[in-house]
């Protein structure tokens, strides 16, 4: 990828003791783009991920999102810019129910500052109004509103990845960045996953995705970025991976059908 992308890391690296985990890595990621990104467990993808979203510290690198450098800012700052993660273990509050988690989700709640009730009760009752309706909608959109009333914790794996996806589509983000959004997933509910991700990205979010479902990658990702002991070593398309010898050495082994 050359050209200057809507998120760019520049030479970014993140250690541990002394095992590097990622090591001087430059991506560029294209506004309006779905890529994956692969390797071996131990890659380095999760941490890079952390380091992207202000919840690992870089040892050197610079990061960058839609123009502004966020590689000092804290993960609230960041989800504030526009630029939303889900992890790979889901993280609902699983006491509450899939509602209150998508209206806890919500950005610009003024009735938290706790001053604010006592001097702007009216505006405070038009903006939760206004964040329950958009709540709504998304249940809508990601096949949750029947179990809008339900347990967080009592949800299949695959519906808490959609309430991951749900909650973060609260604060209308730019980019998404997925962490292994299939995994543990059953194909029902990874289809709708899958729709529901392109539908998105057609109305213009970007989305970074780790995953280790191959088809999954190579069917539905426009850009293919693979990792190995904390370095690049594949940017490309999926033709191009699927014939790149040093990707097939260190991660798959074997051509995957397009």
């Amino acid at each position: 990828m050359t050209a200057a992308g809507l998120l760019e890391t520049r030479d970014v690296s993140v250690s541990f003791g002394g095992f590097q985990a990622v090591d001087q890595v430059s991506l560029d990621i294209r506004e309006g783009s779905i890529t994956g990104l692969i390797g071996p467990n131990g890659a380095g993808k999760s941490t890079l991920f952390n380091a992207i979203v202000g919840e690992q510290a870089c040892d050197s690198g610079t990061i960058r999102f839609n123009g502004r450098a966020i590689g000092d800012l804290p993960p609230n700052a960041v989800y504030d810019s526009g630029l939303a993660r889900t992890f790979q273990i889901p993280r609902p509050f699983a006491a509450m129910s899939v509602f209150e988690n998508l209206m806890l989700a919500a950005p610009n709640q003024p009735g938290e500052r706790f001053w604010v009730p006592v001097i702007a009760r009216r505006g405070i009752d038009a903006r939760e109004r206004q964040i329950a309706e958009r709540a709504r909608e998304i249940l809508a959109f990601t096949t949750l509103d029947g179990v809008a009333d339900e347990a967080a914790g009592r949800l299949s794996g695959g519906q808490q990845k959609l309430l991951e996806l749900a909650r973060v589509l609260m604060s209308t983000p730019k980019m998404i960045m997925l962490d292994e959004p299939a995994a543990g997933v059953n194909p029902t509910l990874t289809r709708v996953l899958i729709e529901k991700i392109e539908q998105l990205n057609s109305e213009g979010c970007t989305f970074l995705i780790i995953e280790h479902d191959m088809d999954l990658v190579m069917r539905h990702c426009h850009a293919i970025v693979a990792m190995s002991n904390g370095r690049i070593i594949y940017e490309g398309d999926a033709a191009g991976a699927q014939s790149n010898e040093t990707l097939l050495n260190a991660y798959l082994g074997a051509s995957v059908d397009a």
